[in-house]
């Protein structure tokens, strides 16, 4: 997945931005997610065809029988293509995360592989509801200090790098 912006949003035709739709998780969690994607994504199709996913699911030691594995692709497969694009890929873990799984399901053992944990997130009394619930008010804020810190960094570095060629240019005026 070079880019998440490639990824089509199935049948609503809009480009996908994992950020702005899945804000219940971090950058990073995302980005490792990709990371998954890109790593199981053998055809470098950006999707996860039915093989791709029973490598992933083999490698997680949680193999599927060729049925279990269509039927995994089948419940998040929005655009009916028997693959899992990046947006559905994130969507296992959405639904893991709002209690929508069966716990023995293949999709349960994939959505265990995240850093993510789903327990966390499903109503198992009030407190655990609430706790969720700032968590996800929260989750855009502290998107936003990711992308700053992000944007700090590059200034930092495009900064030190103007500071190296000026050094370099008085350097080099001084054998002219």
């Amino acid at each position: 997945m070079t880019s998440t912006r490639q990824c089509r949003a199935g049948h609503r035709g809009q480009v996908f931005n994992p950020y702005t739709e899945f804000k219940e998780f971090s950058r990073k969690q995302i980005k490792g997610l990709e990371g998954h994607v890109r790593q199981y994504d053998t055809g470098r199709d950006n999707f996860i065809d039915l093989m791709e996913l029973k490598l992933m699911m083999e490698k997680l030691g949680a193999p599927q029988t060729h049925l279990g594995l269509k039927n995994m692709i089948k419940e998040v497969d929005e655009d009916i293509d028997g693959k899992l694009n990046f947006r559905e890929f994130l969507l296992i873990f959405r639904k893991a995360a709002a209690g929508e799984l069966e716990d023995d399901s293949g999709l349960m053992s994939l959505a265990k592989l995240s850093e993510i944990d789903v327990t966390t997130e499903g109503v198992k009394g009030a407190k655990s509801f609430f706790e969720a619930k700032v968590q996800a008010l929260s989750a855009a804020s502290k998107f936003e200090t990711e992308i700053r810190a992000e944007q700090e960094e590059r200034k930092r570095q495009e900064e030190e790098q103007k500071n190296r060629r000026a050094a370099f240019k008085e350097l080099k005026s001084a054998f002219n």
